[in-house]
């Protein structure tokens, strides 16, 4: 009989070792039955109030003792709540599931379950055992070329990325203060979420969207909505062509940790090209922990590599990669997210 992802919030008695291993053996039945409750989006009927089994099976065009089903195990780990007669209602946990909530992850839900991103996982021994990239392997071409050619993947894709960045944003906001600056580029940047937010907090400074053609080709009527045409340039390019030049700050969040070290030198390389010696960059990327703790960034390392044979990086390693494109490490600020602000200045002489 197969065992099931032990998670219980009702359970009091300490998990025997045997115990724990299996319900982190099973944890991918939780996040297969995440994605396909996102994708339904029965959270979301849910916003309004409490409903019962049969209503949303027959919103969500879904089999009702099916769904049922789902509902009560992803309640049994307390993503929902079952009352009686089968009526469910939202958690704390639901809550995040749902499209338009702050913090939501309903989109990186929709997006861990999508063929490309599922079958690449299937491959991790593959990865492991090449040093290749598992999604190259499972899919044929690299990541970006497979939802390049999957646009439908690709959509869900940005979306999860877009809904992440809300939650990043604010918690880069917190720890530094861009208003310092008299104009920032965010390289790499998008459809430009982050720089709307960094400019929103800074009201004097100017901004740069730097991105390739087709990302940036429909973000300039966001930036008009904010109030914000008059104070940023969008400009289409490659970062391992050139960016633009002579500005105060430059910005890359979650740029270097899809390349390998050759790739992401030579992209720290044509930023220093363009800045002043009294310029600055920030990286805004995962920074790995010491052993034995900080579970979420090592994941996630394991996820560059699947994707793309990259990494997430430890401080020594970011210092030593920014040394080699050119760059002096001034200082890692940690968020309450994920994320840091890896600080550098382009080194004497480089």
């Amino acid at each position: 009989m197969a065992a099931t992802p032990s998670t219980n919030a009702g359970a009091t008695e300490e998990m025997s070792p045997s115990a724990e291993l299996m319900r982190l053996v099973n944890a991918y039945q939780v996040s297969q039955a995440l994605h396909v409750a996102a994708t339904l989006g029965v959270a979301d009927l849910l916003v309004d109030g409490p409903r019962d089994v049969a209503s949303l099976a027959e919103t969500s065009g879904s089999h009702m003792p099916s769904l049922y089903r789902l509902m009560r195990a992803l309640a049994a780990v307390g993503v929902f709540h079952e009352g009686t007669d089968r009526v469910f209602s939202l958690t704390p946990l639901g809550a995040c599931l749902t499209g338009d909530a702050p913090g939501s992850r309903r989109n990186y839900a929709r997006w861990i379950g999508t063929p490309g991103q599922w079958r690449s996982w299937g491959n991790l021994l593959h990865c492991i055992r090449t040093g290749e990239s598992a999604a190259k392997f499972t899919c044929g071409v690299d990541a970006w070329t497979y939802r390049a050619q999957n646009p439908e993947e690709r959509a869900i894709f940005d979306s999860a990325m877009t809904g992440n960045s809300r939650a990043e944003a604010e918690a880069v906001l917190a720890a530094f203060d861009f208003g310092r600056f008299g104009s920032v580029v965010d390289v790499g940047g998008g459809q430009g979420h982050l720089l709307r937010a960094i400019l929103l907090a800074a009201p004097a400074l100017r901004g740069v969207l730097f991105d390739q053609a087709q990302v940036v080709a429909t973000a300039a009527p966001a930036f008009a909505a904010d109030g914000l045409a008059d104070r940023v340039e969008v400009v289409a390019g490659s970062f391992f062509d050139a960016v633009p030049a002579q500005r105060d700050a430059y910005v890359m969040k979650a740029i270097l940790h899809d390349w390998d070290g050759r790739e992401a030198i030579e992209i720290l390389r044509t930023c220093r090209r363009a800045m002043a010696a009294s310029a600055t960059l920030i990286v805004i990327e995962r920074v790995v922990g010491p052993p034995n703790e900080d579970a979420e960034r090592k994941f996630s390392d394991l996820n560059m590599m699947v994707q793309y044979a990259a990494l997430e990086r430890t401080g020594p390693e970011f210092r030593d990669l920014l040394a080699q494109g050119g760059f002096a490490l001034r200082e890692i600020i940690p968020t309450r997210s994920p994320l840091s602000l890896v600080v550098a200045h382009p080194a004497a002489g480089a």
